[in-house]
This record gives C-alpha cells, sequence and structure tokens, in this order.
C-alpha cells in the first residue's frame, strides 16, 4: 500500500464531521531511561452529539512497517476493563518489572508484542472504564449495544483524525467479555459499508480469545469441563449430570440432589483460580474462601484494596498480585502527565472496576450476531487458553458447531519451535473463515500467559498462512 496523502475530500471529511478529538505523543514514560523505542500516541475522542463522553485510547504503531502492517482496535473484556490491560499485561509493547523497589515501577519491553506486527488501538470502552470519562452522569448511563455503538463512532472519528491509515487493512479483536461486544460492533460496521458511510473502511475480519458468547452455554459448560481436567470426580459429575438433567444454570431450589451436587462442585473449586486452573489462587492476607466468587472482577477488587493500603508489597510471586504495578503507575501524577490524562476527570485509574453502575448488561447471547458474520466475507480467529474456567473452550467450540459452517480442516495440532502450541479446526463456507485454535497451557486471557505462542498465532492469521 502506498502511503497516503490527506485529499482534499478527507480534509472536507474532517471539515465537516464534528469531529472532537485531543492527541498526545508520548516519546518517554516514568519507569523507562531516554526515548520509547516503539511510537505512541494517547487521546481522547467525543463519541455522542454533546461532546460529553470522551473515550480514551492508546495506539501504538507497527515497529515493522505501519504504511503496510493492519490496523487493529482492540476492545479489553470486562465489561470495564482499561485497554492499557492488554497494552501491559497481554500483547502491548510493555510490562512491568516485578523487582518492584517501593518507588515507580519500571517498565520492561516485551519481544512477543503484537504491534512488531501491527498497528494497534487499545480503546478505554465503554465510558466509566480507564480513563474515558462523562462530563455528566448522565452520559455514563450505557450498556452492551450503546458501547458498541459509541465505539463505532469512535473509529469512525479515530480513523477521519488519521487519514494516513485510511487505507490499511482493519481488524477488530478483543477477548473476555468483548465476546458480546465485537459481534455488535461488527454488525455496525459493515451495516455503515453497506450505507456507504464515510470514512470508508478495510475491513477484513475479527479475533476472540476465550469470548463470552451465550450466558447459558459458557457458564452450563464448565461442569463438563471441570471433569474433563480431574478436578471432580467422576461420581461428583454423574450425580450433577443425572439429577440436573445437564442444566448445571437454572437448577430448581426444591431439586435437592441437584443442588447437593453443584454445592460438592463448588467445594472442589473454592481454591481453583478459575482464570488458569494450574496456577495459584492468591487471598491477600486471608484463609480459605468460604464463597465461590466466578467474577474475575469481583477477585481482583477485593485483592487489589487490601494491596494498595499496604505500605510492603508482598512477593510477586502470584499473576493476580503484579496488577497492582499498573495501579500504583497510573495513579502517579507523573505518569498521567506523560499520558495527555486531563486532570480532575478520573479520580482513581483502575485495571478492571468490580463493575460500573450505570451498565446494563442486555445482551445474553451473540450467537445470532455470530451466525449473521458467518455469513460475510470475513476471516475470524477464535482462540481459547485452554485452562480457563471461566469462558472454558468446551463452551467455545460448542456454539462454534451450532453455526452450521462446514468443517475444512479437521483437528490437529499447530507448533511453534517445534513444538505443540495447542490445536486448530478450521471451518468454511463460500466466503467465510473461521480458524478456531486452544493456546495449550494458557488462561483466560491467552497472549497473557503464552506470548511467543499467541504472537506467531495472530502474525499468521494476519499474514494468511496455515497456523
Amino acid at each position: 500500500m502506498a502511503p497516503l496523502t490527506m485529499s482534499l475530500s478527507v480534509l472536507l471529511l474532517l471539515a465537516f464531521s464534528g469531529i472532537a478529538t485531543s492527541q498526545t505523543i508520548v516519546d518517554t514514560l516514568p519507569g523507562w531511561n531516554g526515548t520509547l523505542p516503539f511510537k505512541l500516541e494517547t487521546g481522547y475522542i467525543a463519541v455522542d452529539d454533546l461532546e460529553e463522553v470522551q473515550l480514551f485510547y492508546y495506539f501504538v504503531e507497527s515497529e515493522r512497517n505501519p504504511v503496510e502492517d493492519p490496523l487493529m482496535l482492540w476492545l479489553t473484556g470486562g465489561p470495564g476493563c482499561s485497554g492499557f490491560s492488554a497494552l501491559a499485561y497481554e500483547i502491548g509493547p510493555f510490562s512491568f518489572d516485578l523487582r518492584y523497589n517501593g518507588s515507580i515501577p519500571s517498565i520492561v519491553l516485551n519481544p512477543y508484542s503484537w504491534t512488531k506486527v501491527a498497528n494497534i488501538i487499545f480503546i478505554d470502552a465503554p465510558v466509566g472504564a480507564g480513563f474515558s470519562y462523562s462530563t455528566t452522569s448522565e452520559g455514563y448511563y450505557t450498556s452492551d449495544t450503546k458501547s458498541a455503538a459509541q465505539t463505532y463512532t469512535f473509529l469512525r472519528k479515530w480513523l477521519y483524525a488519521h487519514p494516513t491509515f485510511l487505507g490499511n487493512q482493519l481488524y477488530i479483536g478483543g477477548d473476555s467479555y468483548s465476546g458480546l461486544i465485537v459481534p455488535i460492533l461488527l454488525q455496525n460496521i459493515l451495516e455503515g459499508l453497506e450505507a456507504g458511510l464515510r470514512p470508508r473502511m478495510e475491513l477484513q475480519g475479527y479475533l476472540l480469545g476465550n469470548p463470552v458468547t451465550d450466558s447459558f452455554i459458557d457458564v452450563n459448560e464448565r461442569i463438563p469441563y471441570v471433569h474433563r481436567v480431574s478436578l471432580i470426580s467422576d461420581e461428583i459429575y454423574e450425580a450433577a449430570k443425572t439429577n440436573c438433567s445437564g442444566d448445571y444454570v437454572n437448577a430448581e431450589i426444591n431439586n435437592t440432589l441437584c443442588i447437593t451436587a453443584l454445592q460438592k462442585i463448588k467445594d472442589c473449586l473454592l481454591q481453583i483460580n478459575l482464570a488458569q486452573i494450574l496456577e495459584p489462587q492468591c487471598a491477600f492476607a486471608s484463609g480459605k474462601t468460604s464463597e465461590l466468587e466466578w467474577d474475575l472482577r469481583a477477585r481482583e477488587a477485593s485483592t487489589m484494596e487490601r494491596l494498595m493500603s499496604e505500605s510492603k508489597l508482598p512477593e510477586l510471586h502470584c499473576r493476580g498480585y503484579t496488577y497492582v504495578l499498573a495501579y500504583k503507575w497510573m495513579n502517579d501524577e507523573t505518569v498521567r502527565a506523560a499520558l495527555g490524562v486531563r486532570n480532575g476527570t478520573v479520580d482513581n485509574w483502575m485495571r478492571c472496576p468490580k463493575a460500573l453502575a450505570y451498565y446494563t448488561e442486555e445482551i445474553t447471547s451473540a450467537i445470532a450476531y455470530q451466525k449473521n458474520l458467518s455469513e460475510t466475507g470475513l476471516r475470524a480467529l477464535i482462540y481459547s487458553g485452554d485452562h480457563d474456567i471461566s469462558v472454558p473452550w468446551i463452551a467455545t467450540q460448542y456454539w462454534i458447531k451450532g453455526l452450521d459452517v462446514p468443517v475444512f480442516d479437521e483437528w490437529r495440532p499447530w507448533y511453534v519451535s517445534g513444538q505443540i502450541a495447542g490445536y486448530q479446526v478450521k471451518f468454511m463456507n463460500d466466503d467465510f473463515r473461521l480458524t478456531y485454535v486452544t493456546v495449550k497451557g494458557a488462561g483466560h486471557t491467552a497472549p497473557e500467559y503464552k506470548h511467543k505462542e499467541t504472537l506467531a498465532m495472530f502474525d499468521r492469521f494476519l499474514a494468511r498462512y496455515p497456523i
């Protein structure tokens, strides 16, 4: 693709589109000595008519060839987790040095950043996530569909403000709760393309990791999963399967045999890390948990509250403890100044808040959206860390099979550096292509656990090579 210049038509679009944006070029950051070895931009984009709702973003140019490489908009889960979480802990160019000395956390580079091969926009969405904010209380009222619509507005305005990327191939990516939002956003984009809305986006496909997709399937398949990985016995599983008739979500309170079996399963999982079953379940300064908390955000919130109040951090041997470095770094005034964060807009940055007070989760299933997408010419990459309970891989495979897209390439291993990195199966109809991939040994946010393997997966997908 040849470099694009700002044509007269683009200038006219900018002039009449009512764009309200602000951008900061970030050359250096606290915790890093010298100039950053990658190009980082942050900014705000207003996504409502009155410019009350301001969505914050981080944009990292491809370290290979920003002109030729694809552009990806990344949505983090939650709802309400900051895009910075994906940048710092999953697919971005830097993270934090775990050798914390009590001062500002130090930055270390991620040699397996997905920005090695793509331009990536990390967005704080919905409003209330990260540094995104509203100037009015009414602006914070949002929902699944409204968040998707505002993200579509964000993307259009971002492209208006960055016309050199109008010709780049576009992908939409996300994980966890974004499994509900990304398909809606894709539908908005496709409808905009059909209506001839500007700017015209070069949409090629999408990718989703351990995606929340259907409130029944995702939860119900946890029980067969924990049996498959030997966390419950055959006897406990068969008792639940028989007495609950295979429905573990809508158990009737008077069905004592079903309730008893489900309680036994919960008892077996109390001290299990739901995001990655092989990693320790660390509860800060506390004994055994008495109640199973499925919400990963709630688990983190209670831990962070205690950690942030301590003058000295515990050994950062637990993955969850390392998140406190982001809290300390992002709430430092010098960091906020470097990132161009507007004073007085967000008092306390949180990686993943326990809940968003004014958010309505009205979409219980995205399968219908996925079915519609399977009738387009898009390419899809769906991947699962195979050690995640919260959205187990068998749940994801269950709804993918329900799309009725024929299998093109049977289940087989895929490799990185000569080692099995997981397994894959490909589906294809006349125009649509879907590759489903498991990432061996990974948890809920697969790139966080397997940096090298997931970069190889992502690079091959973009390049249209066999994974």
